[in-house]
């Protein structure tokens, strides 16, 4: 096989950033590109396939344009640059990177991360409601409260609301301890943190006391119509079908609305049908509604955690798989006997 050689130059205050700790980043670039990367000052020299070392130039290139952006390149970074790299997509993360959404009380830059996210976010400035459906450390419910807290802001919607299911993991309100708040409090507190995060304690407490900003659990939303508002039902999956037609039959004018939810997560009693679920095959076709689905590939959390979702998606295909195999097995037996 023929070898061949190119060599990039890296500006030195790049250098760090771009290789990382003890050279990590250049390490996993060598083992999954099959290149070898060749450290000098001011530059690397890629050796390898013409392939290879094309893809290793790309993924250099595109990390260095991040990096001269502001941006930290982490592990996850690299992981999704190389996996865009080795499927040939002309999808960039320098691209998705662009995608500026605001900023939090830190003054860290909030953007999409994937191009799953991108796509998320976009359906979320052009549609009216969104489903965002994917697994644990997607981003579903940062992203939409980013957009919610933007649109806040900018004077698009006079409030926002946060709801969720008040009752997960299989625990009954009426059996903790405490008096209502401090019951409704821990299922919450997510969307508190995330809350803080972004627009700082004091500016959501000012807005929370004068009625701007509500944090309740979805009962509350019975009877009530909500307009010129941005609306955010986190934990879908674990409403009932009747919970979540309550739910969207209480959008009123001018108001956006975002569905979060893990279909893999669901708490409610056995045999129960999700509300999610149900509305994901109801309003399907449905103008003006949109749905994302998110995989382990959006995943930005550690990654060690993708790689759990990913060994989960497996193992529950594999199951659903032996499951219908079962059922037809059990059909043709019932056929026969007639």
């Amino acid at each position: 096989m023929e070898t061949h050689e190119v060599i990039l130059e890296i500006p030195l205050e790049h250098e760090r950033n771009l290789f990382g700790g003890l050279d990590c980043h250049v390490k996993k670039i060598e083992r999954t590109l099959r290149v070898s990367v060749i450290l000098r000052d001011g530059a690397v020299k890629l050796v390898g396939s013409k392939s290879a070392v094309e893809q290793a130039k790309n993924v250099f290139s595109e990390l260095l344009t991040l990096s001269e952006r502001g941006n930290t390149i982490t592990e996850q970074n690299v992981d999704y640059v190389l996996a865009l790299s080795k499927e040939h997509s002309d999808v960039s993360l320098a691209e998705i990177d662009k995608e500026l959404i605001g900023y939090t009380i830190q003054g860290k830059p909030i953007k999409p991360k994937t191009r799953g996210q991108q796509k998320y976010v976009n359906q979320i400035r052009e549609k009216m409601m969104v489903f965002g459906i994917g697994p644990a450390g997607t981003g579903k419910t940062y992203l939409a409260m980013a957009m919610a807290i933007q649109a806040f802001k900018n004077d698009e919607v006079s409030k926002i609301i946060l709801t969720r299911p008040a009752i997960e993991a299989g625990e009954n309100l009426g059996f903790l301890p405490g008096d209502l708040q401090s019951k409704i409090d821990p299922y919450l507190r997510p969307l508190y943190d995330a809350l803080y995060q972004i627009m700082g304690a004091d500016s959501f407490i000012k807005n929370s006391e004068k009625g701007l900003i509500e944090v309740a659990p979805l009962a509350y939303m019975r009877g009530r119509t909500l307009d010129n508002a941005f609306i955010i039902l986190d934990e879908a999956q674990n409403t009932t079908p009747a919970q979540m037609k309550m739910f969207l039959t209480r959008i009123g004018f001018g108001s956006k609305v975002v569905i979060t939810g893990d279909l893999s997560q669901k708490d409610l009693p056995f045999q129960t049908q999700s509300g999610l679920e149900q509305a994901s095959k109801v309003l399907e076709q449905v103008e003006d509604i949109g749905f994302s689905y998110l995989t382990n590939k959006d995943v930005v959390r550690h990654p060690l955690v993708q790689k759990i979702v990913h060994a989960y998606e497996k193992y529950e295909a594999r199951e659903n798989y032996k499951e219908s195999r079962k059922k037809a097995s059990t059909q043709t037996k019932k056929a026969g006997k007639r």
